[in-house]
């Protein structure tokens, strides 16, 4: 019943946070059980923050990717309770196959990736959540911070064709007018 308790007041406690801070949300997270939600643009560690805070807001967990060599106590402990993942990522090790594991071993699952994996300007996007929706067999949500609006929102889901250079042109799009903490740092790539 404690769990539960402080779960609530999490999620109280979550809302007046960004109310306080200024920040609204767009749209809502979906009912199904199993996606990928991509976040654009990913310039700050406030992101992050942010993130958390509406999740937490809604009363959603969702899971993250975080490198394994940052699960040391006590730091593990934090991470495991926002629902982070371990994962291996210096050399070609499976991490599709790893995420595509976590789906198919629970019954619900939201991931939460950020296509450009950093948060210095790239020259172009990862499209590892790409090959993970398309293996799991989950679609993917379209998800945002927009610093100059102060609005953290959610989009529609993407429907995936399997024409990678297609779909990952019309998904930037989506992205090509929303404001990052750090405009320098942030670029949509070719389109």
């Amino acid at each position: 019943m404690k769990v539960i308790e402080g779960f609530v007041m999490l999620k109280i406690l979550s809302k007046f946070i960004l109310w306080l801070s200024g920040w609204r949300k767009e749209g809502d997270i979906p009912s199904a059980k199993k996606f990928i939600v991509i976040v654009a643009p990913h310039t700050s560690n406030w992101d992050y923050v942010i993130g958390q805070l509406f999740y937490f807001s809604m009363g959603i967990r969702a899971k993250i990717m975080i490198k394994k060599e940052l699960f040391f106590f006590p730091l593990n402990l934090l991470f495991k309770l926002v629902g982070a993942i371990p994962v291996e990522r210096g050399r070609k090790t499976g991490i599709v196959d790893q995420m595509v594991g976590e789906f198919s071993k629970r019954d619900k699952m939201i991931l939460t990736i950020t296509p450009e994996g950093t948060r210095k300007r790239i020259a172009e996007w990862k499209k590892g959540f790409y090959r993970i929706a398309m293996k799991a067999e989950v679609p993917v949500l379209l998800g945002y911070f927009d610093y100059k609006r102060k609005v953290v929102g959610i989009g529609d889901f993407f429907e995936l064709s399997g024409n990678e250079r297609e779909d990952m042109r019309k998904i930037k799009m989506f992205y090509k007018d929303v404001n990052a903490k750090h405009p320098e740092k942030f670029t949509i790539g070719k389109i």
